[in-house]
Parts: C-alpha cells; structure tokens; sequence
C-alpha cells in the first residue's frame, strides 16, 4: 500500500511540472494507455488496463487486478508565420524553445468481487503550450495549460453481458502566459491580469459514466458521456480568458466497437466528439469582446469529431503487436489563426505502432510510438484589422514514444 501512495504521489507530481503537450485532438489527448495509444487510442469498447476509465468508466471491470506505471517521451514542433502584418511581428517564428517532455500515467485497478470493481485512472490533457524567444506578439511570448484528472471509478457487470461504470473526476488545472502585454493589454477588462503573473491554478469535480455490452462472441459495443466540468477560475488571468479567467473542462461523447476477427486478432473503432464550442475561454472568435468580459475574445475552436481505428495481433503467448490510426476534425478555422500562434493544435492524423511483451505471468511490458503529420492552417486576412491586419499561418506536427509497465495483482 506504501508502495502504491508513493507511485501516485511520483505521478502527480510529475504531471504538475511537465507541459502537458500531448497528441491531441485539440488539447484532449489522442490516446490513454499505453496500450490504447499503440491501437490508435481506441478504447471505448476495448479495455486493456486499468487507464481503462479515462476512455470508458464501465471497463474497469473487465481489466481485473492490476496496476499500470507508464511515461511518454514527447517531442511537438509548432511553428508560426506571419506575414502582411502591421500590428505584429513579421516572420517566421518557432514555439519549441521547450521541445521534449516527459508524460506519466498512472492507473490501479481492484476487483471488490467477480462482478464489481473499484480503481483510479491517473492521467492529463494538454495540447495549449508554446514557448517563443521571439514571437509575433515581441519576445518571450508563450502560455502552458496542465490537466490532471484523478477518477476514482466504480463499475459492475449488470449480467453476463453487460457492465456500466462511473467515474468522479477530481481535475486540478494550472496556466501561465508570458509576453502578452504589448499586443494585447489595450484590449484587455483587465491588463494586471493578462500576462506575466506566474501560474495560477484551477479546481472542479465532474463525472464520466459508460456502458460496455458484448452482443456476440466476437462483438463488443460501448458507449460513454462527460459532462462539461465546472472549473474555478484562473483569477491572475481574469483578463485574459472570457469569463474573468473561466476554464471549463468541456463535455465529450463518444461510442465503440471490438471485433474479434480471430483468436489472435482484434479490430477496434472508436468514435468521440469533444464539444469545445460550450466553453467560451476556447471557443469565442477574434474579433470579438474584450479579453476577460463573458463575450471576450478567446481561440475560436470549434467542436472536434474523432475516428480511431486500432488492430492487436497476438504473435504468441507472450507478445503482442499492435497499429492504429486516428483523424479528427480541424478545431481551428483558417480565421482564427491569429491567437492560435499561442495555441497551435492543428494536428489531424495520427499513426501508431505498439507492442506488449508478457515478462512474467503477472508483470507486461509495453511500447507505443505515435507519429501526428504536420499540419497547416493558413489563416490569410486571420489578423484583425484592429490588431493592424494581414495573415497568420500556423503549423505542428508531432512524435512520441511511451513505455509502461504493468503488474497483474
């Protein structure tokens, strides 16, 4: 047990000092798990380990004992061009003065009976993080948002073929901008709280609930539902996000299928929608309000629909190969580039490769690397009159590679 509150604290405190610049679907991460992330980041319908919750609460229940340890090597390379320009800086300029980070995940799962289960999936979102020497907006411009989600998760099979699962996610969120003030302070509610006030951090409780049915023995269907989560706001901010610093988690949906194409060999899809546009901070335009007022200018997101596909072959007894791929939908119009320099998640298709090697009987070790191809977003005119006119191009693409490793209790 000393060993287990020793991990999460080692967890919790690594997620909390590392940018949470994950492969997203704009700033969700595109897998959770080590082994979802090597299938494309399917999950909802296909259980694998005890992150289990993060995709889908009710598969808890079919992971059984165990605990999941595991860290991605991040790389993102994002790049901003701007040309045309008055009010900003003309040029090319690149985010990456950080470009490698470390990103933990944490998950442990146990069985109350053969029909019941209790656990916690320990994990992030990221994806709004950038870091300029020199930027459009004038040197050491810059913001990073953290999410950590803590679910303690219940689930429970309802019969032979059926389970459901909750989640209360207790999500604890930091932010920090730099070197906005010369562009953006006479366009602020509140310039002592745009820019330059260190990290401000944000709490709030909400829930995840699913559904998984096995409707024959090869099909497996699931199902699963966030609520937008209710966040306290970033107060050293107030006059930067819409709201006077409000950062709501948004709400997210999302339905999945496994196919046991074979003994070896399993196919899963999954489908997810991430409802962006609920939360002003991300979604409202530029032009727009002040900065800080309820109808203040904020990146323009618009909702994001997910297709993963993810295929595992067992090769063996003891080891597993595994690939996916992943699309979503562009949350970033080509018009509202021009604050996005600062939050460039343009990234749309993502591949991956994976593999579980069983060291022992109870302990797995697993690999997965993702590669997301760069992506253009050409925002010609995106720059507001107001702001001095002319175009903002944003750009990224991203790699990663992850290890975990996992003890069968």
């Amino acid at each position: 047990m000393k060993m287990k509150k020793l991990v999460v604290t080692m967890f919790a405190a690594g997620v909390m000092t590392s940018p949470l610049v994950y492969a997203t679907d704009g700033y969700f991460s595109d897998g959770y798990g080590m082994k979802s992330k090597g299938m494309g980041g399917v999950g909802i319908a296909l259980p694998q380990d005890s992150l289990a919750a993060a995709n889908n609460p009710a598969g808890m229940v079919m992971v059984g004992n165990r605990m999941d340890v595991g860290v991605d090597l991040f790389q993102p390379t994002r790049t901003a061009e701007v040309s045309g320009a008055r009010g900003l800086v003309n040029g090319t300029f690149g985010g990456n003065d950080r470009g490698l980070f470390l990103i933990p995940e944490f998950g442990y799962n146990k069985m109350i009976d053969p029909d019941k289960s209790l656990g916690v999936s320990v994990y992030g979102n990221g994806g709004m993080n950038t870091s300029y020497t020199s930027s459009p907006f004038g040197p050491n411009a810059g913001i990073n948002l953290q999410q950590l989600f803590i679910a303690p998760t219940f689930a429970m099979k309802i019969n032979d073929s059926n389970a459901i699962g909750i989640s209360l996610n207790l999500v604890y969120q930091t932010f920090s901008a730099t070197g906005l003030l010369p562009m953006f302070s006479g366009s602020s509610t509140n310039a002592a709280a745009l820019s330059n006030n260190g990290t401000d951090s944000s709490t709030g409780v909400g829930m995840r609930i699913g559904w998984t049915g096995q409707v024959s023995e090869a099909v497996t269907l699931g199902a699963t539902y966030q609520p937008k989560t209710s966040m306290s706001n970033f107060n050293k901010y107030a006059g930067l996000f819409a709201g006077q610093g409000s950062f709501d988690i948004p709400g997210s949906y999302g339905a999945g299928i496994a196919v046991k194409a074979s003994d070896a060999t399993i196919v899963s899809v999954d489908y997810k929608v991430i409802q962006y546009s609920g939360v002003p901070a991300v979604a409202n335009p530029v032009p727009g309000g002040a900065l800080g007022a309820a109808n203040g200018m904020g990146f323009g997101w618009q909702d994001v629909k997910v297709i993963k596909l993810g295929v595992s072959h067992a090769l063996s007894d003891t080891f597993t190969v595994r690939a996916g791929y992943s699309h979503n939908t562009q949350p970033i119009p080509a018009s509202q580039t021009m604050f996005n320099i600062l939050a460039p998640g343009v990234v749309q298709d993502h591949v991956t490769l994976g593999t579980t090697w069983d060291v022992t009987k109870t302990n797995q070790l697993t690999l997965a690397y993702m590669h997301a191809f760069q992506q253009n977003v050409n925002g010609v005119g995106a720059i507001p009159l107001g702001f001095g006119g002319g175009n903002a191009n944003i750009k990224m693409f991203q790699d990663s590679l992850g290890i975990a490793y996992s003890w069968k209790l």
